[in-house]
C-alpha cells in the first residue's frame, strides 16, 4: 500500500516564534517501513521550538538506527531517549530551563497504523464513519472530563485548557500511550498540534477533509491551516496528512 503525504507548520497570527515541528518520511527509516512526527514544544523564549525540533531529531535518529523489530519497542525507547536528552540540556543550560514538548508519532505497517503520544496534540482518523479522534489528550481539561465535571463543548473555552499532564521534558521518566488502528484505502490520518484544534471544531475539520473540490492532501492541509488563522490563528500551528492509495501515483 502506498502513501500521499503534506506536512507543513505555520506561526500562526499571534505568536513571535514557531515552536511546532513536524516529520515527515513516507520511506523506510532503519526497521520502520515510515515514520510522521508532530512536536508542540513549550518554554520562554526559544526553549520551545529548541525542545521540539530536538525531541524530533532524536527521535527519528534513535529509530534509524535501532535494531529492535517491535515497532512499539523502538518508539518506546526513542521516547526515553528523548526524554533524558531534553532533561539533560534543561539542567545545563538556564535559558533552556522548564523547556518541554508535546509528542506525536505514528507510522503505517502493512494495513495497521501504530500510534503513541504525549501531551495535547493530536492525531485523527477520518474514514467511512467521518472523522474519529483516536489520541486522548494529556491535559487537565481532559481529567475533568473524564471525571464527569466539564462537558466537551466547555472544554474548547475553559481557561486552564492549555495546561497538560504530560510532557517530554516534564519528569525523568514519561510514558506515552500507544493505539492501533485498522485502515482502508482512501482513509486519511491527520495528526496536529493544538493550534489547529483550539481553533477549528472537529467538524469544521472533518468538512475540509471531505471537501470535494479540494481532492489533493496538498489543498487539505493548507485550507486546515489557512482557517485556523481565519479564526484567530492564535498559536502555531502543525498539520501531517497522510492518505493511503492503491495505486502509483503518490504525491509528497
Amino acid at each position: 500500500m502506498l502513501l500521499e503525504t503534506y506536512s507543513a507548520t505555520d506561526i500562526g497570527r499571534k505568536r513571535q516564534l514557531n515552536q511546532d515541528y513536524v516529520f515527515s518520511s513516507a520511506k523506510p527509516l532503519g526497521n520502520m517501513p515510515n515514520l510522521f512526527i508532530v512536536a508542540d514544544g513549550m518554554g520562554g523564549h526559544n526553549a520551545g521550538d529548541y525542545a521540539s525540533k530536538c525531541t524530533t531529531e532524536t527521535v527519528v535518529n534513535e529509530i534509524q538506527n535501532s535494531f529492535e523489530k517491535n515497532p512499539t519497542i523502538i518508539i518506546k525507547k526513542a521516547i526515553k531517549t528523548a526524554n533524558a536528552k531534553i532533561r539533560k540540556e534543561a539542567s545545563e543550560n538556564e535559558s533552556l530551563f522548564g523547556m518541554g514538548t508535546t509528542l506525536v508519532i505514528a507510522t503505517i505497517i502493512g494495513k495497521y497504523l501504530q500510534v503513541s503520544n504525549i501531551g495535547d496534540s493530536r492525531l485523527y482518523l477520518l474514514n467511512k464513519d467521518g472523522l474519529r479522534q483516536v489520541t486522548e489528550d494529556h491535559s487537565l481539561v481532559e481529567e475533568m472530563i473524564r471525571l464527569g465535571g466539564l462537558s466537551r463543548e466547555d472544554a474548547r473555552l475553559h481557561p486552564d485548557k492549555n495546561i497538560i499532564t504530560r510532557a517530554i521534558g516534564a519528569k525523568d521518566e514519561v510514558e506515552a500511550d500507544f493505539f492501533t488502528e485498522e485502515l482502508e484505502p482512501g482513509d486519511i490520518v491527520l495528526m496536529c498540534s493544538d493550534g489547529l484544534t483550539n481553533m477549528l471544531e472537529d467538524k469544521e475539520i472533518e468538512a475540509i477533509l471531505l471537501n470535494p473540490e479540494k481532492e489533493e492532501l496538498i489543498q487539505k492541509g493548507d485550507a486546515l491551516i489557512k482557517a485556523a488563522n481565519e479564526n484567530g490563528g492564535k498559536d502555531n500551528i502543525a498539520v501531517v496528512l497522510v492518505r493511503l492509495v492503491e495505486d502509483d501515483e503518490v504525491k509528497e
